[in-house]
């Protein structure tokens, strides 16, 4: 009993007190502060204890109000999927001390002989419209046979800004074709907001776990990152956030994936976006918007961007095409809010104009009926070699594997079983010609190193269903050995 985790304690003795009669159905569970107070845990065990409920049915949380003891008793029991639980607020912002790290599992892998990738997060190319993008490239060159020896069009092509405007209306955006600024990519839009709105040795505060590109850039920029426990549900933990303000005053920034973070693939409902506009309006921290994986939800219904609350500029909201049209082009875009000028002039001091000719194939196709069947198709696609994943992992990993599933997108979060090191299983997957993300690329801690991104983005062929058979014999064997070193040192200790 000792070994179970505190958190599980808490949550055993508050369904107990469910079953018991002592708290009834409707009953208000106690607040987070409540149980930080009575038990003398920190914000990560008082969500971990609530999130714990209500994934095994016993609590309902309810918007702005906190969580209620539920209807059901029984909901959680038998199945296959779990609440994946958030990670801990860190005691202090850290510099991240990311690029060694992601740099040796990248070299590492670069030079093994690889069978199958699934450590990024990107589709197949099979999957873009590449004939549609080369035949809107070829008519651009013969439209303006002069558009690749003149100068490129400042802050973007006129047609793509106006196609990326036009779409932006349907995620409750109001923009100028002028008040869109194209970039190399979404990674370029978040380094040109960070530069903007902080300076080295400020904090900035992000998702735990979190994409280690932007940790990477955080470490480049000199910036200081402050994690905050997130839901594979609603996102980033308001409540976290609320008291890292109060702990911490000069906090400049926060970076958040509204749609499909990466890697949990979370979707934050509108309730939760609009009072985290409001909070960082209220507390004068920019918000930074990361919307590079909108399109690829599942039901293909229109999101609202963060944006769309932003009543004085507070917002940047930076975007790709780099998931959804053409990873090659490493098109992305981005608007400012009230630092837009300063971006401007940062953009044009890092990288100037961008290639026009892309942008002038993409307008075309963008602004086509082709680009909404093309989305349809690659969501369609993905969702079914999502399906295929998630049944692989549950008929080949072993038991106590956990992962939730994404309502959409490229990429499967999936806790290991039995306390089994992600770093262990890079190690020897990539010996079977197999490469995976280690939960370790997605923290500035090892908070994650029970975890392993695995993406979903190429066709379920019979190489890629066998490499998740011996990911699963290696998974098994590490278990077993696991077990035994736990029975040894049990034996060794009596």
């Amino acid at each position: 009993m000792d070994s179970m985790p505190l958190y599980r304690r808490l949550a055993d003795h508050y369904r107990e007190a469910i079953e018991s009669g002592a708290l009834g159905q409707g009953d208000r569970m106690p607040s987070l502060r409540e149980l930080m107070k009575r038990h003398g845990v920190s914000l990560s065990t008082a969500l971990q204890v609530c999130r714990h409920l209500e994934a095994e049915g016993w609590l309902e949380a309810r918007p702005r109000s906190g969580y209620f003891v539920g209807c059901r008793s029984d909901c959680g029991k038998g199945r296959a999927l779990a609440e994946l639980q958030p990670g801990p607020l860190p005691d202090s912002a850290q510099y991240v001390g990311m690029n060694e790290r992601v740099s040796e599992f990248v070299a590492r892998g670069r030079q093994a002989k690889l069978r199958v990738n699934f450590s990024s997060a990107r589709s197949a190319p099979s999957l873009y419209p590449g004939d549609a993008l080369k035949n809107a490239a070829v008519r651009a060159l013969r439209q303006q046979p002069d558009l690749l020896v003149r100068v490129a069009s400042y802050g973007g092509n006129a047609a793509f800004c106006g196609a990326l405007a036009k779409r932006a209306l349907a995620s409750g955006m109001v923009l100028s074709p002028d008040d869109v600024l194209v970039t190399q990519g979404c990674i370029e839009a978040l380094n040109l907001a960070l530069r903007a709105v902080a300076s080295p040795g400020d904090i900035v505060a992000v998702e735990s776990p979190s994409f280690y590109g932007l940790l990477q850039v955080l470490e480049t920029l000199g910036l200081r990152a402050l994690e905050i426990p997130t839901s594979p549900h609603t996102g980033i933990s308001l409540e976290a956030m609320q008291l890292a303000f109060d702990a911490y005053a000069d906090i400049k920034a926060i970076v958040v994936v509204p749609h499909l973070q990466n890697p949990l693939g979370a979707v934050m409902p509108d309730e939760h976006k609009e009072r985290l506009v409001a909070l960082c309006r209220n507390r004068g921290a920019a918000l930074i918007e990361d919307d590079t994986y909108t399109a690829l939800i599942d039901d293909g219904q229109a999101r609202r961007a963060l944006k769309s609350w932003d009543r004085d500029g507070g917002v940047i909201h930076c975007a790709s095409l780099h998931k959804v049209l053409a990873p090659g082009m490493r098109l992305g875009w981005m608007n400012a809010g009230r630092w837009q000028a300063r971006v401007e002039m940062l953009k044009y001091a890092q990288s100037r104009y961008n290639d026009e000719l892309a942008q002038v194939a993409a307008a075309e196709v963008m602004s086509s009926g082709d680009y909404d069947r093309h989305l349809q198709r690659l969501r369609s696609k993905l969702r079914e070699q999502r399906q295929r994943t998630a049944a692989a992992i549950a008929s080949y990993f072993p038991q106590g594997t956990r992962f939730s599933q994404p309502k959409g997108g490229l990429a499967m979060w999936v806790e290991l079983p039995g306390g089994i090191s992600s770093q262990d299983v890079f190690t020897l997957a990539l010996d079977a010609g197999i490469l995976v993300a280690p939960g370790l690329m997605f923290s500035n801690s090892n908070r994650y190193d029970g975890f392993v991104r695995l993406n979903c983005g190429m066709p379920y062929t019979a190489e890629v269903d066998a490499a998740l058979r011996e990911l699963g014999s290696i998974l098994h064997r590490l278990v077993r050995g696991s077990a035994s070193s736990v029975a040894a040192n049990a034996l060794a200790a009596s």
